[in-house]
């Protein structure tokens, strides 16, 4: 495996942390878009305070056009300006993770492992993360 493969897979594993820790509450309906919905809402806050709310919009959409390559049915979702999704809805399970994946991804890529761990537990302060 390479090191970009087994780098991915970390982050497709805090992906779906994040996705978890949005889970909703006890007898709440379980809605992955909305789980996907408050963890971008999150990083965005976080990474707009870092970098611009310009590159957050950027990060998703690149994000979105990576996963799009892997899980088709992202083909209906489509990204506003403020850089939030649009038409998750319609997509729920693993297109979802692949999103987020991506855009962890690309984070670390750009601003490396350290710095993106920190933002994440940054916008998830009370959460452990190294499950």
């Amino acid at each position: 495996m390479s090191l970009e493969q087994s780098s991915f897979l970390l982050m497709r594993a805090l992906a779906q942390r994040l996705l978890v820790l949005e889970a909703p509450l006890q007898g709440e309906a379980d809605d992955p878009t909305a789980q996907a919905v408050r963890v971008f809402d999150r990083l965005r806050v976080t990474l707009a305070r870092f970098a611009g709310s310009d590159s957050f919009a950027s990060l998703v959409r690149r994000a979105l056009a990576l996963a799009r390559a892997d899980e088709p049915a992202l083909r209906k979702v489509s990204i506003k300006a403020n850089g939030s999704l649009e038409g998750l809805e319609e997509v729920a399970g693993d297109p979802i993770v692949a999103i987020v994946a991506h855009f962890l991804g690309l984070l670390v890529t750009f601003i490396g492992e350290p710095l993106t761990l920190r933002l994440v537990r940054d916008a998830w302060p009370d959460a452990t993360l190294d499950d």
